[in-house]
Order: structure tokens, then sequence, then C-alpha cells
């Protein structure tokens, strides 16, 4: 590909020269604020990249980073509210936050920007994506909270879309989402000057166009072949709603007993086989773990199935968040400690190391807790367990029960099993492992409750098999297209 001498640039754009940066961003910042955050209209974010990359060209590096950041960190105000008042960030910590990621937009940008000017339309396709791609990528690896944050989740209202990830898990859907954008920008580079041929825009359309359409065809006949589930269990899910749903006092934590006890002899009297209550619905000291086994197992018997609870056991200095399950004869079947704390909110915690399968005759059933489901390399080894049902005791932030409760809906489709998730503050939900939800209830009232037949069916897919290849794939195509001399 030949490269091309950069053309003029506005280092110091006049008055009336700014009001393309402008209209920049304001077309694209109220399309990211209305297009990610806690509820995204998924189609927005597609295009809230192209209003920037498409002045980029035509302005100094500084003013097209400076304007690319601003757009992203403008939109990004739509998390201000939820960090400040539903999780109580500290205030650097909110900042950044929200002007982190903007930044490597902006640098993502400037990427785009550069293969522009030179000529190379495909680098410039190509290095947007994969850039944003890596970004997200080892910051999940490194970070506490893994992908809470990738945009690939402002997708989960289009199903087609999201089918990728079983294939290349979520880093394939953000790659998607920032190509499209990325390549109609390069085919409207049509600077006087000239910025790439007509052959190149044609062959690059064709391909792009080829490659969109090929993920969309993918995952439309993934959605319309699924195959039958040979079982189907009946589930209960029940939470808690209000304001404070962690009980401290023994008094109050034996009345919640008494409460939840009621919802599930409603369960039973319905064929429930498996109730789900919420994480840590109470703090239990050591030495009373085997009376709270006693209540929860008197209900489990008279409800006639399984039932989960959430705990958490211990002192004031060193605790277990744990699910511990009762068979329908009221003995203790399974426990699970959950892996991935919350930072600051689970401090006194000890995180657990081991899964927990329990083998059923329809299928194996594995157990999450709440942010486990963040980190998709602990659900990728249930799905290389064979694990068909994967059930979730959680506890959100209101603000947040759609979001988290999408982004455990995202680890089905990436390892081929259906979820059961019971959210306190939340979201209740039952998905199938292509990330449709069969039922869902928002946790508003005291003891929100929901019942279905699940289908029950594992699927293997190469993501839970290969694993994050596709992120390091992006990992060195970013420095080979960086890197590598274009050809004079």
């Amino acid at each position: 590909m030949d490269s091309k001498p950069e053309g003029p640039v506005s280092k110091r754009p006049a008055l009336a020269n700014w009001l393309p940066l402008v209209v920049a961003v304001a077309i694209s910042a109220p399309m990211f604020y209305s297009g990610t955050g806690l509820r995204p209209v998924w189609w927005l974010t597609w295009f809230a990249p192209l209003p920037v990359l498409l002045v980029a060209a035509r302005y100094s590096a500084a003013y097209s980073f400076l304007t690319a950041a601003a757009a992203m960190v403008l939109g990004n105000l739509n998390l201000w509210h939820y960090a400040n008042s539903a999780i109580q960030l500290p205030l650097l910590v909110t900042l950044t936050f929200l002007i982190f990621p903007a930044c490597i937009f902006g640098l993502a940008v400037l990427a785009h920007r550069r293969f522009i000017r030179r000529g190379s339309l495909w680098r410039a396709a190509f290095v947007f994506p994969t850039v944003w791609v890596t970004y997200e990528f080892l910051n999940a690896l490194s970070s506490p909270h893994s992908t809470f944050g990738n945009l690939g989740y402002t997708q989960m209202d289009f199903l087609p879309v999201i089918q990728i990830a079983a294939v290349v898990g979520i880093w394939g859907i953000s790659f998607c989402m920032f190509l499209f954008p990325s390549t109609l920008a390069a085919l409207l580079s049509n600077q006087p000057e000239g910025y790439g041929t007509a052959a190149q825009k044609g062959t690059l359309a064709a391909l792009v166009g080829a490659t969109l359409l090929g993920v969309l065809a993918f995952g439309s006949g993934r959605l319309l072949f699924t195959p039958p589930a040979e079982h189907s269990v009946r589930i209960g899910l029940v939470a808690i709603g209000g304001a404070n749903p962690f009980y401290q006092q023994k008094e109050t934590g034996a009345q919640l007993i008494h409460d939840f006890s009621e919802q599930m002899t409603r369960f039973g009297a319905q064929g429930v086989q498996v109730i789900v209550l919420p994480e840590k619905i109470m703090i239990v000291p050591d030495d009373q773990v085997s009376k709270f086994d006693r209540l929860v197992g008197e209900t489990a018997t008279t409800s006639r199935s399984f039932v989960l609870a959430g705990l958490d056991h211990g002192n004031d200095t060193h605790r277990f968040n744990e699910v511990r399950t009762y068979s329908p004869d009221g003995t203790v079947a399974a426990t699970y400690d959950k892996h991935h704390l919350l930072p600051q909110y689970e401090s006194v915690d000890t995180p657990g190391t081991s899964r927990t399968i329990m083998n059923q005759p329809s299928g194996k059933w594995g157990i999450e807790i709440c942010k486990d489901m963040d980190f998709p390399a602990l659900s990728r080894q249930y799905g290389n367990d064979g694990v068909a049902l994967l059930l979730v005791p959680a506890w959100d932030f209101t603000l947040d029960g759609w979001l988290h409760g999408r982004m455990a809906v995202l680890r089905g489709v990436e390892s081929g099993f259906s979820i059961a998730r019971s959210a306190s503050q939340g979201r209740l939900s039952i998905s199938d492992d292509r990330g449709r939800v069969l039922a869902e209830q928002i946790a508003l009232i005291s003891f929100p409750s929901l019942y279905l037949n699940t289908p029950i069916r594992h699927v293997n897919t190469l993501y839970a098999r290969w694993g994050d290849w596709f992120g390091w794939a992006n990992v060195g195509a970013l420095l080979l297209i960086l890197f590598i001399p274009s050809k004079k």
C-alpha cells in the first residue's frame, strides 16, 4: 500500500473553524451518554465515535485528541450519580473512572487520524477498534473489577451481535462496534488532496461489510437454530427490596428467614425444584451457622426443593461470603465461597478458591456469587466442566440492576449454559445460553419473586475452549499496525 504525505492541517483554527469541532462534540457526546452507561440504547454506540473521527484528519493532533476526549468525558457523565451516590467512590477515583477511558479513546482517534492522513485506509479502519479492544482487554486482566465498564455490554439488547462472544468473548463485540464507525470515517475521507484511492475504499468497504454481515448472520443463525433442551428445571427466585437488605441483628435475621419461608412455601406448591435466595442475606457468627442451617433446611424440606441461601459467616474481622445449598431433605448439599470480592465493601471477607458443581439428572449445576460473574475466566472454567445451569445469588446497587444483570447473562453466551440470578436491590432474571432473558423481575417490592421452567442445556463454545485468544490477537495486531513499515 502506498503511503502519502500528510496534507495541510489547521494547527490553530480561527474562531470560525472551531465550528466542526464543537459540532462533533455536540453530536458524539449525547450518543455516548445515551448509548453507554447503566441502561444503554445499543445502536447509538455504533455511531457515537463517527463525528470525532470525521473531523480529526482536518485538525492538529492536539485538537483532535481534545475533541475526542471531551466527547467521551461528557458521555461518561451518565455514571456520575451512580459513582457518587450508589457506590460512593472517592472524587478522585470517580474522575479517573470518567477521564482515563476518554484519554484512551482520544489516543485511538489519533491513531486513526495518523493513518488517514497517510492514505493508509486499511490501517486507519483497523487500528481504531484494535486500540480500544487492547485497552479493554489489558484493563480487564489487571483490574479488580475485570470487565465492568466494557462497552460490549451496551449491546445486550442486540442479540445477534452478542452471539460472537461464544467464539471470541466480549472482545469481539467491542471490536465490531468500533470497526463500523472507523471504516465509515475512512470511506468518507474525501479531502481535496485525497486520502486513499477509490480502489482501496471499495475493497475496504467490501471486506468490512462482509465481516460485519457475517457476524450478524452467525448470530441470527445461532438464535434461529437453537437446539432443544433435553431437560428443564422449575426454578424460583426471591430477593429483598428496600433501602438496606443487609441484616445484622439476629432477631431481624430470624424474621427475615421466616419471611423467606413464606415465599418458598408458595414456590413448593407450584412444583419449584430449585429456589435461589440472594447473596449474604445476613451476618451469621460461626457458632450460629448450625441454627441457620436448621431454619433454612426445614424450609427446603417443606418446599421439597433445593434452596441456595447466601450469608456472611465469621466475626467482625474475618468472614466468608458463602452460599449454602440445602437439599430437599434439609441437609447441606454443597457450599461455595465468593472468589472476587468487592473492594471497600468486602474487605473483611476471605476469597474462595474452588468451584462447586452439583451433578443432577438434568445436568451439571454450578454456583457463583454476584461479582464473580464480572470475570469471564471463572465462568469459562465452569463451561469447560460441562455445566448446564449456573445458580447465582447476588446483590446490586439498585441503579445498576439492568447492567450488572446483563453482564452475568453474557457469561452464559460465552460459555454455554443457562443462568438463574437472584439479586437484592437489583433484578431477578433467568436467561439461556443465547442470552435471551426468559423471565425478569425488578427488586422494588419487599420480597420480589418469580419462577419459570428453565431449559437446561450445555453448549460447547470455542471461547470456553480457547479463552481470550482474540484479546491477545488484538494486542499483537496493534503492534503490527503501529510498527510494521508501510510498503513504498
